[in-house]
């Protein structure tokens, strides 16, 4: 016989993670189309063309437009917090927990 094989399908949360961690990684690629966009604005007839204020302008924009996307696909890369384990001393649903003195330093 052969060995089990992988599931086919994976599950809703880790596929989606795995297409956002492809976004991420693409943009790098994205950010250097779109800087290299104002390049194209050199070669525009006199009088038609693009001021470099404007140009500086869009770059700026396009950077913290980048920065913005980063940050909002890093927030959703974030790990899961880890389950609340019931075994823990620590847990709030453990009913000694609540019952168990407080210590303090001697004065």
């Amino acid at each position: 016989m052969s060995a089990p094989k992988d599931p086919l399908f994976v599950e809703r949360r880790t596929y989606r993670r795995r297409r956002m961690a492809d976004a991420v990684r693409l943009l790098p690629f994205l950010g250097a189309g779109l800087l290299l966009i104002p390049i194209l604005w050199i070669g525009a007839p006199e009088g038609r063309g693009i001021g470099t204020a404007t140009a500086m302008l869009y770059v700026f924009g396009v950077w913290i437009g980048l920065a913005g996307l980063a940050l909002a696909c890093s927030l959703r890369l974030r790990p899961d917090p880890p389950a609340a384990d019931p075994e823990d001393p620590d847990h709030p649903d453990d009913p000694d927990a609540a019952a168990a003195p407080v210590r303090t330093r001697a004065p």
